[in-house]
């Protein structure tokens, strides 16, 4: 639920950081359609699974001097709406008594996801922490890179020689000549598709990993692996690939996004001729043009005309129509989810900063 989501629409006071305005402005872009999605997961719950209830959303640690009075100000451009930040957060038993360190949830989105049974433990957020955004589904999310992970091994063959292969399948895996699979450890199953083409520069964008699940070996022998599908994001196919998994953090920190940057969509996850709100895609900037993962960047179009007195082309001015955050990055591309668009969204599709 958004408290107060109207009052979303008007910027930010001048004076506040500009920390505060990267968190409005990502809060403006999921305000518009009062909810977040999280739940990239195809699936749905098998055995072995149990459908737990998820959150996600936007946060705030209490900091020394504030009041809900102040923070409803900040990021909601009015006072008056602490009664409604008030009774989004049930702990606050004392609306004018809040502690630093406290989390006030600033817009949360309630649902249902499936979870492998031993995943249920209820996760321990630190309390001193900024605002973040939440994505449950973050390890299931590919990335693009110049040079490709070193797989661990293959999947040759399913138990019982399914057609489809999916959670609690019984898997071998060929071992890499210089890996080992333990038992015990839990790997990523993956393929990599072919590299996206940088068509003005020449060359290509990096290689495009795409994660299918992730499966926990059981028992190994010299050579090959017995391995059990423990969630699947994809259908699992024969010659994925394996290396070892990684847990990621579900919370991304906000943070100020790159000044003056331009680039633009090389391609959705999915690789959809258009697409739209909460589409994993990949962008032509990294990390080595300072992008990194909590920035927000804004989706744009620019069209042009013919100036009658000079016969000349002439650019219009740009007109944003989305906003995506990123996720996570690499050396020079980085892997964004595609918060609000007004339209659909297409590889090629140009972006820029947040003007200031």
């Amino acid at each position: 639920m958004v408290m107060g989501a109207y009052k979303f629409f008007k910027y930010p006071k001048s004076e506040q950081s500009m920390n505060d305005k990267t968190i409005y402005r990502v809060c403006l872009g999921v305000a518009i359609l009062f909810a977040v999605i999280l739940l990239p997961f195809l699936t749905s719950a098998d055995e072995g699974q149990s459908v737990v209830k998820y959150e996600s959303g936007f946060y705030y640690t209490v900091e020394k001097g504030d009041t809900l009075w102040e923070i409803s100000d900040r990021f909601f451009r009015s006072p008056l709406l602490w009664p409604d930040l008030w009774s989004e957060n049930k702990q606050i038993k004392n609306p004018h008594r809040i502690w630093p360190g406290e989390r006030i949830s600033l817009f949360h989105h309630i649902g249902e996801k499936s979870l492998p049974t031993e995943e249920m433990q209820e996760k321990v957020i630190p309390k001193k922490e900024g605002a973040y955004y939440y994505y449950a589904g973050i390890d299931a999310v590919g990335f693009v890179r110049q040079v490709p992970l070193k797989p661990w091994g293959s999947i040759f063959k399913v138990v019982d020689n399914k057609t489809i292969i999916s959670q609690g399948d019984r898997v071998f895996i060929w071992q890499a000549e210089d890996g080992s699979l333990s038992v015990g450890e839990k790997y990523t199953v993956f393929r990599t598709l072919k590299p996206s083409r940088d068509k003005k520069k020449g060359g290509n964008f990096g290689i495009q990993h795409y994660l299918t699940g992730i499966v926990e070996v059981i028992e190994s022998n010299p050579g090959f692996a017995l391995a059990r599908v423990i969630q699947s994001f994809r259908a699992i196919e024969i010659n994925d690939l394996v290396a070892p998994f990684e847990k990621r953090s579900s919370k991304i920190p906000l943070t100020d996004s790159m000044k003056g940057l331009y680039g633009k969509i090389i391609v959705s996850e999915e690789h959809e001729v258009d697409f739209g709100d909460y589409s994993i895609a990949f962008i032509d900037k990294g990390d080595e043009d300072g992008v990194r993962p909590g920035q927000l960047y804004h989706l744009f179009e620019q069209e042009t005309s013919i100036d009658p007195k000079t016969n000349l082309e002439v650019s219009l001015t740009p007109l944003d129509f989305g906003s995506m955050l990123v996720l996570f990055t690499e050396k020079a591309a980085a892997t964004v989810l595609i918060i609000q668009s007004d339209k659909s969204v297409y590889p090629g599709a140009k972006f820029r900063s947040p003007l200031q």
